[in-house]
């Protein structure tokens, strides 16, 4: 697998490198995600905290008010350049990677699965499984 080394905000202030893979590809589901990030899904890919890395620029984070979350932002464009989820691992929205390719999430890159489906808010018609819960439950059978 080719994954970037970094990525930048989209005002370039800030930049995040990667080290090794990604622990999963997803597009998310779950109300936490829906809630926090503003979205009926996001695409994105988890890390281990120690592989992600803001290696210049000034970032800011939020804490949500009642659940194990947080999202660090560029402080001056105020994009997400990732989120920490509850179990500690760091979440970089697909967006960022597209722009890094200039326009389309590498292959490498793409979701594998859908998780939380049981929660999604439009119907998705692709190949993925679709997982009504983390990935370890049943699937959506249509």
């Amino acid at each position: 697998m080719t994954v970037p080394c970094s990525v930048q905000c989209l005002c370039g202030a800030v930049n995040i490198k990667l080290n090794g893979q990604p622990q999963a590809r997803a597009n998310c589901h779950c109300r936490s995600c829906q809630d926090f990030y503003g979205t009926s899904m996001l695409s994105a890919t988890a890390w281990l905290a120690e592989q992600v890395t803001v290696a210049s620029g000034s970032v800011s984070s939020f804490s949500h008010p009642s659940k194990d979350l947080s999202r660090t932002f560029c402080s001056g464009c105020g994009e997400t350049v990732f989120g920490t989820n509850r179990l500690g691992m760091r979440v970089l929205p697909n967006t960022i990677f597209a722009r890094a390719a200039g326009g389309e999430v590498p292959e490498e890159m793409r979701p594998t699965m859908h998780l939380f489906y049981r929660h999604r808010i439009i119907d998705i018609q692709d190949e993925l499984p679709k997982y009504l819960d983390g990935w370890d439950g049943p699937t959506y059978q249509a």
